[in-house]
């Protein structure tokens, strides 16, 4: 399966979800690319579009592998991948290091995205986590137990595509899950789109601002 861009995506997880039965649903973009899909579906499904602060903590020498994830989420708690960790030999002091570099990011797009405005409440509402793909899990595994904490009444993951074996783990985690392909061949979340160009902070900040405009002129009065 091939997505032409994020936007495409984010109409494909929207029809597959309309399908459901949703109750007060919130959708909660991952920074930056899982924002764009997220975008679309929030607006076919009317719902309100907000991120999950949450930073991945990649290799030594290689930052697109994950070897875990931390949310902002009131502890800080670091989640890392055991077997990845033992493998390369990855040492305590440089996962320290990188858990203070992936908080003062958390921090600075705290800033950027949210300014003062606080997050949506999603208590007692069903939480839509959606990024642009799942590789490792890492990322999305933190963001859902940093959601988990807020007391949402469900939470669902909403992916276009995702490597099975971390689908497997996440499936655990939440109380649904749509995701559209779990191919066996799977190298990269960009192999299954044919535009996927890296999200910058101001196209991030420019979607929440429509998402926000948009949900407030659907408000009555």
């Amino acid at each position: 399966m091939l997505f032409s861009d994020r936007d495409d995506a984010g109409r494909q997880l929207a029809r597959r979800l309309l399908e459901l039965s949703l109750h007060d649903p919130v959708v909660l973009g991952l920074p930056r690319g899982g924002v764009a899909d997220g975008f679309q579906t929030a607006r076919k499904l009317s719902a309100p579009l907000d991120v999950v602060l949450v930073r991945k903590i990649g290799a030594p020498f290689h930052e697109e592998l994950a070897i875990g994830a931390i949310a902002d989420s009131g502890d800080e708690d670091i989640i890392t991948d055991a077997g990845l960790v033992a493998d390369m030999s990855i040492s305590a002091d440089y996962i320290a290091q990188a858990r203070s570099t992936a908080l003062r990011e958390i921090e600075r797009r705290r800033h950027a995205y949210l300014g003062d405005r606080q997050p949506v409440d999603v208590a007692g509402r069903t939480a839509i986590l959606v990024d642009d793909g799942v590789a490792t899990g890492a990322t999305m595994l933190a963001a859902v137990r940093a959601v988990r904490r807020r007391n949402p009444r469900r939470i669902m993951l909403a992916v276009p595509v995702a490597a099975r074996p971390a689908l497997s783990q996440l499936r655990r985690e939440v109380d649904e899950t749509v995701c559209l392909c779990a191919p066996a061949n799977f190298m990269a979340v960009g192999q299954f789109y044919v535009r996927f160009p890296q999200l910058q902070d101001e196209e991030v900040v420019s979607l929440l601002d429509q998402a926000r405009g948009h949900a407030s002129s659907e408000e009555p009065g």
